[in-house]
Parts: structure tokens; sequence; C-alpha cells
């Protein structure tokens, strides 16, 4: 069996399993809206985009597989690859992002990806990419504490400088440099991975997909029928903004997709149903909502 096919099994797998504890959370069925992409256009390739709409939760949770090919991997791919510039590429991966209704339960994202590529030496190469995070519109010191715990205890298999160096590229990245600030608590993030080889590397991508459900639910659990007025609603869509602007303007898989020729209502899923944009907004001193900025949407050590 190629190592693609096992790749492919696991992650269907993987979808199936988060969409279907997330129904039972819900009480609203995911929507599965199959695709594929036709010989002649830029991508080839299949994949199940899984969405729930206006649900008593979820206001929008999307997750989506997809298993593609084409004929020159985008700029977005190869800015760390030079020597992979232009080659056909395989990619295949899970991502999915959930957007609660209730203010005081956090957006969250998951991805887990593995792509190959041919360079023109002929070297195949491969690597793996993903991670979670976690963006809360209203600080819990137990939400994050629990939430980085399940991400280091998921890569404590595979070296004890995982965890720490991927919850490092984790803040680094999700960053809106043009407004220098974090877009959540972050979790953990790796890309161009490679150095554990493909079995190790496989393993270490099963963990992480397999921790999701554990970090996210008992968060979700504790915050999803919290009362809330009109001024957390408001607030809510005010931080949506900036999670719309990370996913526009800084986001690798975004462009990806976008540049490779994808499938564009998948690509933009992750986007909330509704956002809000103010001019120059600022947060009463003390309360909820500035405390957010002050003391999570910083870089910490939350374990």
């Amino acid at each position: 069996m190629r190592q693609t096919d096992t790749v492919r099994a696991y992650l269907l797998d993987l979808q199936a399993r988060i969409t279907a504890a997330c129904t039972e959370v819900d009480g609203q069925a995911f929507r599965a809206d199959p695709w594929s992409k036709a010989p002649g256009e830029s991508l080839q390739g299949n994949g199940i985009t899984m969405i729930l709409e206006d649900g008593a939760v979820f206001e929008r949770a999307g997750c989506g597989f997809s298993h593609v090919t084409g004929p020159r991997l985008p700029p977005s791919a190869t800015q760390h690859r030079p020597e992979l510039a232009g080659a056909p590429f395989e990619a295949l991966g899970v991502s999915l992002v959930f957007h609660p209704r209730n203010p005081y339960a956090p957006t969250v994202h998951m991805n887990v990806r593995m792509l190959s590529a041919t360079a023109a030496s002929g070297v195949p190469a491969f690597w793996f990419g993903g991670g979670m995070d976690l963006t809360p519109y209203y600080g819990f010191e137990e939400d994050a504490v629990h939430f980085h715990a399940s991400c280091k205890a998921a890569l404590a298999p595979f070296g004890d400088d995982k965890y720490p160096r991927f919850k490092t590229w984790c803040d680094e990245y999700f960053f809106l440099k043009h407004r220098n600030e974090p877009r959540g608590i972050g979790g953990i993030f790796f890309d161009d991975f490679s150095e554990l080889g493909e079995e190790q590397g496989f393993a270490m991508l099963r963990s992480v997909g397999d921790a999701f459900l554990g970090a996210y639910l008992p968060i979700l659990a504790r915050r999803k029928d919290t009362p809330y007025s009109e001024r957390e609603r408001d607030f809510q869509l005010h931080r949506r903004g900036r999670y719309v602007e990370f996913n526009l303007v800084w986001d690798r898989g975004t462009h990806f997709g976008l540049q490779s020729g994808g499938r564009t209502e998948s690509i933009l899923m992750s986007m909330p149903p509704q956002a809000n944009w103010s001019y120059r907004r600022e947060e009463a001193p003390g309360s909820p909502e500035a405390e957010l900025a002050s003391q999570y949407l910083v870089r910490r050590e939350w374990v």
C-alpha cells in the first residue's frame, strides 16, 4: 500500500470521528458536500467538505478532507524549499475551523496534512504539517492550560523538544503582523516536517489529530451554555474580524489553496458567518474584554 493510501484512510476516519462527536454535542448533523476536480483543471483530485451551520452550539463548523495532485507547487509551499519550485505535487489533509455561537466558547482550528513532490533532479520529497490553536473571545486560565497540556501530551512520545518548538512556531505563525497581536492563545504548529522519517512523522501526525477532541470538547462543554448579552456578542463579532484578517492576509494554507486552483468554497469555509469591524475600538480598562488583550493575547508558557 502506498503511504498516501494509508494517510488518506486515516484522514477520512479522523474527519468522520470528529464530525460524529460534534454532531452529538450540537444535535444537528453535518452536511456532506463531496467534490472532485476533473482532468484538465489546474488541480485533480477529490474531497469531502463537512459543514454545520446555524446549529444550537455551532454557528458554523467546517471540517474538510481533500486529496489533490497538481502540476506545480505554488510559491506559498516552496518559500523554504526553493529546489521544489514548480515541481508536481500531491497533497492530502484534514482542516477544520469551528465557530461556536456562545461568545464564551472559543473558536478552534486544527489541520493535519501530508505533501509530496518530486524535484527537477528526480529526487522525491515529502513532509508533514499541521497543528491546532485556540482563539478565545473571553479568557479562562483553565481552558488555556487544558488545551496546551493536551498538545504537549500528544507530542511527548516524539521528543521533549517538540512541544516547545511547535508552540513557539505557533505563537510566531498565528500572529497578525499588521496589528502586532496574536490571533489567540496559540497551541502547536509545524510545517515542512520530515526529520522523523515517514513512519514516525505519520505517527506524530496521527497523535496530533487524535488529540483534538480531547483538547477542545471539554472546553466547549464548560462554556457553550454560559449566559451572555449583546455586549458579549458584539465583542465576539469584533474579534472574529481579526480572525478573518489573519486568514486572508497571512495564512499560508489559504494562499496555497487559492494559488493552486483549489476549491474556493472549501478553502473559505473557515470564515465565520458574521464578523464586525470598528474604527480604533478601545475596551474599558479592567473589563473582561480588555483582559483578553492584556492577559491572553500575549505569549505565555501555559504548561
